[in-house]
């Protein structure tokens, strides 16, 4: 019997791990066609494209996939989707900004809404902690292709305000209007990278305590679970021992 159990548990978690990943295309397919839709469907002449591609490609998502979703953008009947922005805040006063894709916004803000609530937070107007954020861009590089030197000195040449380098890689940051030229000078030297896209960086993060910082991660993981949500971001900090004890 416990071996029929543990068959049992390693299904279950793979049933998981299947669905998650099945969500997570479903998110960068909508996010292609999206894009595709709003500029061309050639990523070499449409930034936003390009970024979603390398997201997908990020994810190890079939090349037959990414197609479909271009394709999908070109046809009459595609869905229309609204990129919305939602802004709020979670346990601690920390500030969160959500950005999602709907074909139906009255469904997504109370869903958006009622998650904020059940975490301890609320939702706020648009604006409301956006100020505290910086709207860039950022090419990011795995830390073995290129000494952190090496990397700023390329990364100033191409054109990008800051870099911040660490075990973890090289994050480059620009201004959203030059995220494309800087990627492209930086692909030049180092090959693609594995990330170029724009995001909400915050000024400022927060320290907050374990027990907050727990159900902070436990709001953004639920806003992430939501379908029409693509990106998740807020201005706080928590201890390396959380980390540790949520990843184990």
């Amino acid at each position: 019997m416990a071996g029929h159990s543990q068959f049992k548990n390693i299904m279950h978690k793979k049933g998981r791990a299947d669905k998650a990943r099945s969500k997570l295309f479903s998110k960068l397919a909508r996010e292609i066609t999206v894009s595709a839709k709003l500029g061309m469907a050639d990523p070499a002449f449409n930034p936003r494209l390009r970024a979603a591609i390398l997201a997908a490609k990020a994810e190890n998502m079939p090349k037959d996939n990414i197609e479909r979703a271009i394709k999908k953008s070109q046809g009459g009947d595609s869905e229309n989707y609204d990129a919305i922005r939602y802004e709020g805040y979670a346990p601690g006063g920390v500030a969160v900004i959500v950005e999602a894709l709907t074909d139906n916004r009255n469904r997504t803000a109370g869903e958006v809404r009622s998650i904020f609530t059940k975490a301890g937070g609320n939702l706020a107007e648009t604006g409301a902690v956006s100020f505290m954020f910086d709207h860039v861009g950022v090419v990011e590089y795995d830390a073995a292709k290129a000494d952190a030197d090496t990397m700023l000195e390329a990364a100033i040449e191409a054109g990008a305000e800051d870099v911040v380098s660490s075990e973890d890689g090289h994050h480059i940051f620009t201004t959203i209007d030059s995220l494309a030229e800087v990627s492209k000078g930086l692909e030049a030297k180092f090959g693609e990278p594995r990330k170029s896209a724009m995001m909400w960086k915050p000024q400022n993060t927060i320290a907050v305590d374990d027990e907050a910082g727990e159900k902070i991660l436990k709001l953004m993981d639920s806003l992430d679970d939501n379908e029409d949500v693509q990106n998740v971001y807020a201005n706080f900090e928590v201890s390396d021992a959380l980390m540790q004890k949520l990843s184990a």
